[in-house]
C-alpha cells in the first residue's frame, strides 16, 4: 500500500512538471443564423445557416517554453457545420501547423493562411464572413485563395519600429499543381495599418498571380477600410476593389460595405458589384447578436449569389444558401439574423 502510494505521488510530481512547462487549450466559436436569399430566375429561399460574422470552429492550441526566449507550440483547428453537427471530409481544414517561436521570429510547417489571404479579410469590415463577405464578388479564384496545404511559413519578430511581414513556399509534393510561393509585408502604427502581398501558385492550366494592398485607419468615431486585389491566369484578369467601414455605437457596431469585381479576358468584360449592411450588438465580450442584408448585381457574363462557399467562376454559379444560382446578369439579394458566441 504505501509502495502504491509513493508510486502514485512521483507520478504526480512528474505531470506537476510537465503542465508548468506546456499549456493546451481548447477553445471554438458557434455562429448560426435564420438567412433569406432571392436569387433572380429562381424560388427565394429560407436556412438555417452559418458563419455570420465569424466562423464557426473547434480549435487545440498548445504552447512549451523551452527557456532562453524560445518557445514551441501548434495550432489544430477544424471548421464545425454547427447547423446540422457535421464536419468536413479534411477535418482541420481550417489551420494544422507546429510553430517555433523566438527572438527570430515565428516558423509554422503545415496547413496555414496564405500571405495573401490576409489583405482580403483583414481589411474587409465584414472579416469576408456571411452575407457582406467581400470575395463575394470574385469572378475567379486560386484553389488556395484562403489556405495551403504542405507549407513552411516565416513570420517577421514584432518590435521592429511596426513593420511586419511573412513568406510562405507551400509543396506540391509531386503533383502537376499546387506549389505556392508568397509573401506580406505591412506597417501598423496607432491608428493606421497597410499591408501589400504577392503571390504565385502553379495551377492546372498555367501559374497563377495575385496581388494585393490594403489598409486602414481608426479615427475613433469610425474605422475605414479598404484594399485592391488582382487574380490574374494567362489573359484572364480579376480586379477587386473594396471599400468598407466599421462604426461602433455603444455596446454595437454597424459594418458597411461596397465592393466591385471587373474581370477582363479575350473578348470579354464583366463586372460586378455587392453594397451589405449590418449591426452587431455585444451581449458580452463572448457573445453577440448580429443582422446583415446585402444585394449582388451581376454583369452579363456572371451569376455570383450571396451565401456561396468560395466563388463562381464567369457564367457558373455557385449555389450555397440559395435555391439556385441567379440568371446570368441577375441580382442576389438576402438578409441574415443570428447570434456568436465564442468558447
Amino acid at each position: 500500500m504505501k509502495k502504491s502510494l509513493l508510486a502514485l505521488a512521483v507520478l504526480g510530481a512528474f505531470a506537476g512538471v510537465a503542465s508548468a512547462q506546456s499549456s493546451v487549450t481548447l477553445f471554438g466559436t458557434v455562429d448560426l443564423n435564420g438567412r433569406y436569399v432571392k436569387n433572380d430566375g429562381s424560388d427565394r429561399r429560407y436556412s438555417l445557416s452559418q458563419d455570420g460574422i465569424n466562423s464557426s470552429q473547434l480549435g487545440f492550441k498548445g504552447i512549451e517554453d523551452l527557456g532562453g526566449g524560445l518557445k514551441a507550440g501548434f495550432l489544430l483547428l477544424a471548421g464545425v457545420n454547427a447547423d446540422n453537427g457535421s464536419t468536413n471530409s479534411q477535418f482541420f481544414n481550417r489551420s494544422a501547423y507546429a510553430r517555433l517561436m523566438g527572438g527570430f521570429g515565428e516558423v509554422r510547417l503545415g496547413r496555414d493562411y496564405t500571405p495573401t489571404f490576409w489583405s482580403d479579410t483583414i481589411f474587409d469590415a465584414f472579416g469576408t464572413n456571411g452575407l457582406g463577405d467581400s470575395s463575394g464578388v470574385k469572378q475567379i479564384a486560386a484553389p488556395d485563395f484562403v489556405r495551403a496545404n504542405n507549407s513552411i511559413g516565416y513570420f517577421l519578430p514584432s518590435g521592429i519600429g511596426g513593420v511586419y511581414g511573412q513568406v510562405m513556399v507551400a509543396a506540391a509534393e509531386g503533383a502537376a499543381a499546387g506549389r505556392y510561393v508568397g509573401g506580406r509585408v505591412g506597417f501598423a502604427a496607432g491608428p493606421f495599418d497597410v499591408a501589400g502581398a504577392y503571390s504565385e501558385e502553379e495551377i492546372a492550366g498555367g501559374k497563377y498571380k495575385t496581388a494585393n494592398i490594403g489598409g486602414s485607419f481608426d479615427f475613433g468615431m469610425a474605422k475605414l477600410l479598404g484594399y485592391w486585389n488582382q487574380e490574374k491566369q494567362n489573359a484572364v484578369k480579376d480586379n477587386i476593389y473594396s471599400v468598407s467601414a466599421v462604426v461602433p455605437i455603444g455596446q454595437g457596431e454597424i459594418h458597411a460595405g461596397y465592393d466591385y469585381s471587373k474581370l477582363t479576358a479575350p473578348g470579354l468584360s464583366n463586372k460586378v458589384d455587392k453594397i451589405a449592411l449590418g449591426y452587431v450588438y455585444n451581449l458580452s465580450k463572448r457573445t453577440a447578436v448580429y443582422t446583415t442584408v446585402a444585394r449582388v448585381s451581376n454583369g452579363n457574363a456572371s451569376a455570383n449569389s450571396l451565401g456561396s462557399p468560395g466563388v463562381s467562376t464567369v457564367g457558373v454559379g455557385s449555389s450555397g444558401s440559395a435555391t439556385a444560382a441567379p440568371t446570368l446578369g441577375g441580382k442576389s439579394e438576402g438578409a441574415e439574423f443570428g447570434i456568436r458566441h465564442f468558447f
